[in-house]
């Protein structure tokens, strides 16, 4: 992608100085010359010396079109009252149109001035004819400004639409960096919560045992720090949205059960791996474990064909307000919405508090 870009803009970059080279060549060809731009009714003359200056003026400027848009037209312009003045009436006159196209299209600085410095100067250019016995009508000099205002025109709007562009892009990369970093807000969340929740209200059951009971939970404290640190660190590591948990919904409940919470969990169907099935589990039993700590808890998972079904139901009520943000189950309705699925989370019909998820397969 990069190389493209490269050659790209190398395409770009040649396509200027090529366009006057052209310019120049054609101009100095005796069967073109007198075949340009005719403007003030003055006679055709035969090529000099002061011609090819004129001719080099007005076509090899366009060398610098993409660096200095304002300084190529101001060039190219005084190369175009020489042509016309003099009556050479040159190929190269066609650079005119080129360099005001690519002043309204390129430049950042000065678009205004140039406009007006350009308009005072085709003004005096028109009042020099009569001084050297000529003259444009009325029409034709209207006709010929508005010709090119209307290539100026046709700059600016793409001017504008680049900069819409840039814009969209800019946008677009913000929205995309914003949505990341609540993706891994979400992730961290996940993980964290759910094991240093476990922890504390194991730690704080640890202060009543004592003997063998007190190693045992200690252990499992260790253990899930260590679940805490493993998963953590592939987290970081990897960051995306294919990465599978590390551990599975079984081995998840069990967990919960060693910090003292009572699980009852029945999968049914031919088990699938899914990350947000396994979050929306973590979540619920986290809450369960942190608001409604010693409460029966069930857990439900059916594997459909289509869909994944996850019910995490506790039969004491759990009160998000005290002691709990609630980015946690926003962050569950993001995710599962991100997928195209259904999450509600509430009051369950008799009584508790019921986590629900639909997550297509």
């Amino acid at each position: 992608m990069i190389n493209l870009l490269r050659v790209s803009r190398a395409r770009h970059a040649v396509w200027f100085p090529l366009l006057g080279l052209v310019l120049f060549a054609g101009s100095l060809l005796p069967s073109l010359q007198t075949f340009g731009t005719q403007f003030g009714g003055l006679p055709s003359r035969p090529f000099d010396a002061l011609a090819v200056g004129a001719v080099a003026l007005q076509s090899l400027s366009l060398a610098g079109c993409r660096r200095w848009p304002i300084a190529v037209l101001a060039l190219v312009s005084a190369g175009f009252a020489i042509d016309q003045l003099c009556g050479y009436h040159s190929f190269a006159g066609s650079a005119l149109p080129v360099a005001v196209l690519n002043a309204g299209w390129r430049a950042d600085r000065g678009r205004r001035a140039a406009a007006v410095g350009f308009t005072a100067a085709y003004l005096l250019f028109v009042a020099a004819f009569p001084l050297r016995g000529g003259g444009e009508s009325a029409a034709g000099v209207a006709a010929f400004y508005l010709s090119l205002v209307v290539v100026w025109g046709i700059g600016a709007w793409l001017r504008s639409t680049r900069a819409a562009e840039a814009e969209r892009r800019r946008r677009v990369a913000e929205e995309t960096r914003a949505a990341e970093r609540a993706r891994i807000a979400r992730e961290l969340h996940d993980v964290v919560t759910h094991h240093v929740t476990a922890m504390v209200v194991q730690t704080e059951s640890a202060r009543y045992l004592t003997g063998e009971r007190l190693d045992q939970t200690l252990a499992t404290v260790s253990g899930t720090g260590r679940q805490a640190i493993a998963e953590l660190r592939n987290l970081l590591d990897v960051l995306n949205p294919g990465v599978q948990p590390a551990l599975g919904l079984d081995t998840l409940v069990e967990q919960t059960r060693r910090a003292g919470q009572p699980v009852e969990f029945t999968e049914v169907g031919t088990p699938a791996k899914s990350e947000v099935a396994y979050r929306v589990v973590q979540e619920a039993l986290t809450n369960a474990l942190k608001h409604a700590p010693g409460s029966p808890t069930s857990v439900e998972v059916r594997h459909g064909a289509e869909d994944i079904i996850v019910e995490v139901r506790t039969e004491s009520e759990v009160d998000l307000a005290v002691g709990g943000s609630g980015r946690g189950l926003a962050g569950l309705r993001d995710r599962v919405g991100d997928v195209g699925g259904d999450f509600a989370a509430g009051r369950g019909e008799s009584g508790g508090f019921c986590v629900r998820a639909r997550i297509p397969a």
